[in-house]
């Protein structure tokens, strides 16, 4: 199951959004309520709320906050979030993936627009750029609570496809439907997840010179710092 590292574009993605710890809690709102609109209440008949609500204790967010945001899904009047993926082309041939949940779909194309103009790049069509990505489960586990051997059996049995050591993380990867199955494997044995969430990871990958890394980080940053953005992901090969 070894391979070239992943790491260091999901890596610097985390990097940013833990910069950003005031926003989490509304992306939280909004995943559950996008989560209970599509498949209900009960977590326990719900995987992706499940998981949300799993995410949403991480961190620290209260179980009044929690029960809210469930019964503001359940209501009528509530705004639906519509989950938009836009494809954009950074500096020196780098694509990237931005993916949004919101309530206004003309303010996030604007936004787009905007970011592009501000930071340069430029909004390709659909399908140009996604096709070099694959979505993936991404599962962290820290390596201080975890013995390798016994971790890899456990994830390659529940269906995991990948396992990667990195300095402070095994890292292991699943098909998107799998995601839930392998962290509740995982959580059975005692493995606590730091993180478990879908990525987009890309296929292949773009070299750069240190000055296109940096145009193209303070267009991610910019990205990011967008109310609508959930995530955004690359395939530019960081400089050491």
């Amino acid at each position: 199951m070894a391979g070239h590292s992943k790491w260091a574009n999901i890596k610097f993605r985390k990097e940013r959004a833990d910069a950003k710890k005031g926003k989490i809690f509304s992306r939280i709102a909004k995943e559950i309520i996008s989560a209970v609109k599509l498949g209900g209440p009960d977590p326990q008949g719900n995987p992706r709320l499940r998981l949300v609500l799993q995410k949403a204790k991480a961190a620290n967010v209260s179980n009044e906050v929690i029960d809210r945001n469930v019964k503001k899904a359940s209501s009528a009047d509530q705004a639906d979030f519509t989950e938009l993926t836009y494809e954009l082309y950074g500096h020196g041939g780098v694509g990237i993936v931005v993916e949004t949940m919101t309530d206004n779909k003309n303010r996030t194309a604007s936004d787009m627009r905007i970011a592009t103009n501000k930071k340069g790049g430029s909004i390709a069509s659909p399908g140009s750029v996604v096709y070099n990505f694959d979505r993936k489960g991404i599962i962290q586990i820290s390596k201080e609570n975890a013995a390798e051997e016994e971790l890899f059996l456990i994830a390659t049995e529940a269906g995991a496809e990948d396992f990667e050591a990195t300095d402070e993380m095994f890292v292991i990867t699943t098909d998107p439907q799998e995601l839930y199955q392998v962290k509740e494997a995982l959580d059975e044995k005692g493995y606590a997840s730091e993180e478990a969430s879908l990525e987009m990871i890309p296929k292949t990958n773009v070299d750069v010179d240190d000055d296109t890394a940096q145009a193209n980080q303070d267009l991610i940053q910019w990205l990011e710092d967008l109310d609508d953005v959930d995530a955004v992901y690359h395939n530019m090969n960081l400089p050491d």
